[in-house]
């Protein structure tokens, strides 16, 4: 019961790794309140999770109005009276293609869920942080922008790597108050996001050294991690939990893959 009586908000948590950390969380014993703009299927993971014994609360919004990030905020106060925790977890790919090709309108939006949100997030969550004595706020960001750029994801590896930029300030600001900030890095990780392309399953896990792709479920436990008390000297970081995709580009690379 890591997180026992702390409250915590998940964004993205109507599937993939934002419901498998929800899910975490509330059987480590947090208070979760979950985000994400479909709104049945949130009350539905909400649901399973109140009939397993946790706490949870549905709020269904969209992630690049701030006014949703506020409500959040509002609505977990309101019902488990104080914020401890909050992993913003939202996100998309986009329509993928090179820069020059690339839509304005694609590039707002994939920076406009991706990184704007994050920073209305930031921006209504840390008050009610620092309000409680601190906490943890963490953000997922990718290995995509940060130790490898692949073709076509112009948008989105800005988009990550702008993340990790703004965790970094938050961790400077806030540190002295008791507040850590964290980006996380997935690897590749067997989400609706992933599709069901058999050979782009089979080409991402040859990017991994352990050669497979990630259960949702285990990068839940590195936002668990990084939420937890167990990191409470961990601020300001790009945690890697990419199954050693970095590493392997370095190896091919050098020739040595």
């Amino acid at each position: 019961m890591q997180m026992k009586g702390k409250t915590v908000i998940v964004t993205g948590a109507s599937s993939g790794i934002g419901e498998a950390a929800a899910r975490l969380l509330a059987r480590e014993g947090a208070n979760v309140v979950l985000g994400a703009r479909r709104a049945g299927l949130l009350e539905q993971h909400a649901a399973g999770i109140r009939a397993e014994g946790g706490s949870a609360l549905a709020v269904a919004g969209d992630v690049e109005q701030e006014d949703y990030h506020a409500s959040l905020v509002e609505r977990a106060i309101e019902r488990f009276g104080r914020l401890d925790g909050a992993f913003n977890n939202a996100g998309i790919t986009g329509d993928l293609g090179p820069v020059p090709a690339m839509d304005s309108a694609t590039w707002h939006k994939v920076i406009g869920v991706n990184l704007t949100s994050a920073f209305y997030a930031a921006k209504h969550q840390v008050p009610a942080l620092l309000s409680g004595g601190g906490g943890s706020i963490v953000f997922t960001s990718s290995f995509v922008g940060h130790t490898i750029g692949l073709p076509g994801m112009g948008a989105y590896a800005a988009s990550k790597a702008g993340l990790i930029g703004l965790v970094q300030v938050l961790a400077a600001e806030h540190g002295p108050a008791g507040l850590r900030a964290n980006a996380l890095l997935p690897g590749g990780t067997l989400t609706p996001m992933a599709g069901d392309d058999p050979g782009f399953h089979d080409a991402v896990r040859a990017m991994h050294a352990l050669k497979r792709m990630a259960a949702p479920e285990e990068i839940a436990r590195a936002a668990l991690f990084l939420l937890s008390d167990a990191a409470s000297f961990i601020t300001g970081t790009a945690l890697l939990a990419d199954g050693g995709n970095s590493i392997t580009k370095v190896q091919a690379r050098s020739g040595r893959a």
